[in-house]
C-alpha cells in the first residue's frame, strides 16, 4: 500500500506542477479556418460599419444645415443693409422735399414782392442757387410759375407768377 500512497502523491504532486505551466500566448489555444474568422470579424464589424454609416449620415445632414443656415443669415444681413439705406434714403428723401418745399416757398414770394415777373439769372442770383438746381426747382413748379424767353434779349428768361384763378 506504501506503493500505492507514493504513487497517489506523485499524481497529486504533479497536478500543480502542471497547473502552473506557462502557456506560451503564441500557441493556438483555437483552431479556425480562415472563413470562420473571417465570418467572426464581419459579425463583430458589421453592427459598427452600420452605426458609422449612420454617424455620416447625420454629420453631412448637420453640415447641409449649416450651409443652409449660414445663406439664411447672410440673406438676413443684406436684408438688414437694404432696409437700413431704403430708411436712409426715405430720410433723405425727406429733408430733401422739405428743402424743396421751402425753396419753392422762397421764389414765389420772390415773384409775388416783384410784381409776379422777374428775370431767372436775378432770381436765381437772391436765392443763392446753381443753375442746375434753380431749373429743377422752377421745373418742379409747373402749376405756380411759367418761365418766357425775354423780349427784349432772347438769351434771358423771365419768370412769371401763374394766378391762382385759372
Amino acid at each position: 500500500m506504501l506503493k500505492d500512497s507514493v504513487a497517489t502523491e506523485s499524481i497529486y504532486g504533479f497536478a500543480p506542477m502542471a497547473q502552473q505551466a506557462d502557456v506560451s500566448p503564441e500557441e493556438p489555444i483555437f483552431v479556425l479556418t480562415g472563413s470562420q474568422l473571417q465570418d467572426i470579424i464581419s459579425r463583430a464589424v458589421l453592427p459598427l460599419q452600420a452605426e458609422l454609416q449612420e454617424l455620416k449620415d447625420i454629420v453631412a445632414l448637420q453640415g447641409e444645415k449649416m450651409a443652409t443656415l449660414e445663406a439664411t443669415q447672410d440673406l438676413h444681413a443684406e436684408n438688414q443693409f437694404i432696409q437700413l439705406q431704403l430708411i436712409n434714403d426715405i430720410r433723405g428723401h425727406k429733408k430733401q422735399t422739405v428743402n424743396q418745399e421751402h425753396r419753392i416757398e422762397i421764389l414765389r414770394s420772390l415773384l409775388a414782392a416783384h410784381d409776379g415777373k422777374m428775370l431767372t439769372k436775378e432770381a436765381r442770383k437772391i436765392m443763392k442757387m446753381d443753375k442746375g438746381a434753380f431749373s429743377r426747382l422752377v421745373d418742379s413748379m409747373d402749376e405756380y410759375v411759367e418761365t418766357k424767353t425775354y423780349s427784349l434779349n432772347r438769351r434771358q428768361t423771365i419768370l412769371i407768377l401763374k394766378s391762382r384763378n385759372r
